[in-house]
């Protein structure tokens, strides 16, 4: 695929890596909430990874990816609309499992000043848990609960992916992984004992506008050549010291 676009258009596609995706969120977020959010620990629930990271400095000291997606899990773990208790009781065996050995390495960390979620799945089930809808605007607080969040995983886990859809802050294109989505964001906020998560409008996408943008900045001042930064602006953890 990335030789063919090359091929008929001449651009270069480049893949990041999950750990980059990690960074570049949590770039997002340190830049959303500020220095004073202290240390930070970021989850993300995209479709195909799940990204946690945590550190009190503009990248982080810890960055992981999972392959726990809520796209990636409906499409592998359920045959069925709605998903039988047994499949999403086999898939929250299997999450808890991949989770086990990422959240031992977060936990030597220090401890939060703040959790963080981040991405479409965590603002949907925190709109479904009673947080400000979008019309609000984006700087409008969020929080999501692991009390409210599991009230509605046993609630949206009897539903079919079209009544999904019809509820309020729930994408229809998106809908039929919304259920895998909140069996992850209930496991991982279980695993790294979190109650609560606090809501970020900024992630990946605003990661890398970011940092992309700091690249220019530095090098127009012609900071970063000497360090030898790659033409594309990319995370390096050299290069943490030139963000912000």
């Amino acid at each position: 695929m990335l030789a063919r676009v090359r091929a008929e258009t001449g651009v270069a596609l480049q893949v990041l890596p999950g750990e980059d995706e990690a960074r570049y969120t949590f770039l997002a977020v340190r830049r959303w909430f500020g220095w004073s959010a202290g240390q930070l620990l970021v989850l993300d629930i995209g479709g195909g990874s799940l990204e946690l990271a945590a550190g009190l400095d503009e990248l982080p000291r810890v960055a992981e990816s999972l392959p726990l997606g809520a796209g990636r899990l409906t499409r592998e773990w359920f045959s069925t609309d709605p998903p039988s208790r047994r499949e999403i009781d086999a898939l929250r065996v299997h999450v808890e499992a991949e989770l086990a050995p990422v959240a031992a390495k977060l936990a030597e960390e220090d401890t939060p000043d703040r959790a963080v979620g981040t991405s479409k799945t965590f603002r949907s089930l925190a709109r479904l848990t009673g947080a400000a809808p979008s019309s609000e605007g984006p700087r409008a607080r969020r929080v999501l609960t692991d009390t409210g969040l599991r009230q509605v995983g046993a609630f949206i886990s009897r539903m079919s992916a079209a009544d999904l859809a019809e509820l309020e802050g729930v994408s229809p294109s998106r809908a039929h992984q919304l259920v895998a989505g909140a069996v992850v964001a209930e496991a991982a906020m279980r695993a790294l004992g979190v109650t609560r998560l606090e809501i970020c409008p900024w992630a990946l996408r605003e990661g890398v506008i970011l940092r992309r943008l700091d690249w220019l900045d530095g090098a127009n001042r012609g900071d970063l050549t000497s360090q030898g930064t790659a033409a594309t602006g990319l995370v390096t953890p050299q290069e943490a010291r030139y963000t912000g």
